[in-house]
């Protein structure tokens, strides 16, 4: 015979509740403390990048503009500009340029830059954080009097319009990023296109085709294995399938391209494709087991065949789901460093991808060679590409949250 269940009451009920309210409370703290540790980190985060990318530059000009000019630079003209290039420069770094993009066709800040750059030239000294600039200043500019008297010192922000128009530059003050973010959308994009279907594919079959049988099994598994492998691993495989094997498609020599080899945008976005493969498979799947069963049932009770429930029905309910996790996949494959670097990324190149047979750099990569040079200027200039890069990450987060809102369907 059951014994019959007894609830307390009076002061052990009182007790009772006292001691669900103090664990409520206990890990209500502890949740709280997490959340702020995480806050805390990300202001760490953004406060130590911002630190980098802002603050006072010390230089001098090698060559003083007055040398080749008695008009201020704020005041010169294109017109002057280009006559004091084609006067100055040896025809043969001249007739490159041109040959880059006409002179003729620059625009003033373009023309100013080329003549800072390769006319006057800085010689920088030294630069200082964010927090010294603001809170040292004095001191900085009693030192920088009476170490380098001839000296120049300004604030500068390293992230200019400029910074995000100009291409590669051995010269950190003249430095750009235009060619990684054109490499780095090339990847994005190739890797969509590559990855969205054929994942999209992988986890219909799987959800909706597969019979539950130990090979399924085996397969789903591994595909949640593939999601933690390292990514250098990808990397490696990229290397011998797209740069190797696949060299006639990737090099574009099988579509009249002489001038590349297999290490070519399309190769990399294919790697970056296939590492973020099981990801989206993986999220597809998620996102098509959330499709109510009943809408499937109603389906087939009219008639419908299979295939008709999955396109009309399925899929599209699935939809904000499918692009959600695509993109956040896809955004986690635009920081990665090591695989392009096995592929083939250059570290310096200052050409403009123009096609998916095109040599090509990406952010991360540009961040990784400016970090390893000596010079704080090129470190501030990787901590202004670094913001460029989360400011990318933030977009395409954004539009996986504004698809998954414009789509989504409650029951």
């Amino acid at each position: 015979m059951t014994k019959p269940t007894v609830y307390p009451e009076g002061d052990d009920l009182q007790k009772l509740l006292s001691g669900r309210y103090q664990k409520a409370a206990i890990w209500q703290f502890a949740f709280l403390g997490a959340l702020m540790v995480a806050i805390i980190a990300l202001m760490g985060l953004i406060y130590n990048v911002a630190d980098g990318a802002f603050g006072f530059i010390v230089y001098e000009y090698k060559t003083a503009p007055s040398k080749f000019t008695s008009t201020p630079l704020n005041e010169l003209s294109k017109a002057e500009l280009l006559s004091i290039l084609n006067n100055e420069l040896s025809s043969g770094a001249y007739k490159k340029l041109d040959n880059e993009k006409p002179l003729t066709k620059r625009g003033q800040a373009e023309l100013m830059e080329l003549f800072m750059e390769r006319l006057v030239r800085m010689d920088v000294k030294a630069t200082y954080s964010l927090t010294d600039s603001l809170f040292s200043a004095d001191r900085i500019r009693a030192e920088v009097t009476e170490t380098y008297p001839n000296a120049i010192i300004e604030f500068r922000s390293w992230l200019t319009p400029q910074f995000l128009t100009s291409p590669m530059s051995s010269r950190a003050e003249f430095a750009g990023v235009r060619t990684a973010i054109l490499g780095s959308l090339w990847l994005v994009g190739i890797s969509i296109l590559f990855a969205l279907p054929v994942g999209t594919g992988a986890a219909v079959y799987l959800q909706e085709y597969a019979p539950k049988n130990w090979l399924s099994t085996a397969i789903q598994t591994n595909i949640n294995n593939l999601a933690g492998v390292p990514s250098i691993v990808y990397g490696m495989l990229g290397l011998a399938v797209f740069v190797r094997w696949l060299e006639p498609i990737t090099s574009g020599s099988m579509f009249g391209v002489v001038d590349s080899n297999g290490r070519t945008v399309l190769a990399a976005g294919l790697t970056m494709g296939i590492l973020s493969l099981p990801l989206i498979i993986i999220n597809a799947q998620e996102a098509i087991k959330a499709v109510p069963n009943g809408l499937r049932q109603a389906a087939y009770g009219v008639g419908a065949t299979r295939w008709q429930t999955v396109w009309y029905h399925v899929l599209p309910n699935a939809l904000p789901g499918i692009l959600t996790g695509s993109i956040l996949a896809l955004s986690r494959s635009l920081g990665e460093t090591a695989p392009l670097i096995v592929v083939g990324a250059s570290t310096f190149i200052s050409i403009d991808p123009s096609s998916p047979f095109s040599k090509f750099t990406a952010l991360p990569i540009q961040i990784y060679q400016w970090t390893t040079r000596a010079q704080s200027e090129f470190h501030a200039i990787a901590a202004a590409a670094i913001i460029v890069l989360l400011i990318l990450l933030l977009t395409l987060n954004a539009t996986a949250i504004t698809l998954r809102n414009k789509f989504q369907r409650r029951w």
